[in-house]
């Protein structure tokens, strides 16, 4: 089964600590392990950036989340035990505890809603959306960022696609020399060029040495037309025809199934880039894009901690 929805974690997580012990965060892995029947490879899923499992990532909120509502006291590094409000909560429950029975604890409530005084404010509780969280904020936060960069990805495209042959040529430089190609942006535009020969459309130095050379291959093909195996097979000819053994078919496009088991099979290494792979390496690197805005998440420093 896939790693179970953050709330899910709750109630067991209690549950296991309701004997009053103190318990190691390695303790409560192996104890969820076996609770949900997890693989290795379950709990080798991860969050959207691939920064950390999203099992370790649950784990982390859950004690945190149970933390600021004091349901348990941290006694050392990764170790907790349940305080007497914890007992009592847990008393109320049977088998699931949610992020709204949290919030009826005044301390997480106010630390979830950022609400200061409760007081002042309860005309809202009666109208208060019941909302299912089963993503912790890390999850929540990364995905609203794949979301924002998706929708990068899809304005760069279309304006690709509205631009000139001759636009789409100078976009491959320019993302080629800042993928490490080719040298500087000068010497890298006086070395490619258009060959006109079967199939090729330009040539640039794999270093700024040039001690080796990469053959380019570039479609500015609609959405809806995908570049399919004979494509690929006269892209591969031109390239033995050059006694070339790299080549790089960059399409605003996208590739066929055929096409991409047809590049894996055959001696020649040739790198398939589509529209996507293309928008997302431009925001990478970027070329077309700009920063409007950055944000670092942090965590503690354990060893300044223990000096």
């Amino acid at each position: 089964m896939a790693t179970p929805d953050f709330q899910s974690f709750f109630y067991p997580v209690l549950k296991f600590s309701s004997d009053g012990s103190e318990h190691s965060l390695n303790e409560v892995r192996n104890f969820l392990t076996e609770h949900f029947s997890l693989t290795d490879e379950d709990k080798a899923e991860r969050v959207p950036s691939g920064a950390q499992t999203k099992f370790d990532n649950r784990i982390y909120w859950t004690k945190s989340y149970f933390s600021k509502a004091k349901l348990i006291e941290n006694t050392k590094r990764s170790h907790f035990k349940i305080t007497d409000r914890g007992q009592n909560f847990l008393q109320k429950f049977d088998s699931y505890i949610s992020i709204n029975d949290l919030k009826t604890i005044e301390e997480f409530k106010e630390f979830n809603t950022g609400i200061i005084n409760p007081s002042e404010n309860k005309s809202l509780e009666p109208t208060e959306e019941i909302v299912l969280e089963i993503k912790t904020p890390l999850e929540k936060l990364e995905e609203t960022y794949q979301y924002i960069q998706q929708e990068l990805a899809n304005e760069l495209l279309e304006k690709i696609r509205l631009n000139s042959w001759q636009f789409f040529e100078d976009l491959v430089v320019d993302l080629m020399v800042k993928m490490g190609y080719g040298g500087s942006r000068n010497k890298a535009g006086k070395s490619i060029k258009r060959t006109n020969d079967e199939g090729i459309d330009g040539i640039i130095n794999e270093d700024k040495l040039g001690l080796d050379v990469i053959y380019l291959q570039a479609k500015k093909w609609d959405t809806e037309t995908s570049i399919g195996r004979p494509e690929i097979q006269k892209f591969v000819g031109a390239l033995q025809g050059q006694r070339a053994k790299k080549g790089v078919f960059i399409t605003t496009s996208s590739f066929s199934k055929g096409a991409i088991e047809y590049a894996k099979t055959i001696d020649t290494k040739v790198i398939l880039i589509d529209g996507d792979t293309l928008t997302n390496l431009m925001i990478e690197f970027g070329v077309g894009t700009t920063t409007i805005e950055s944000y670092q998440i942090k965590k503690i420093d354990i060893d300044y901690f223990e000096q």
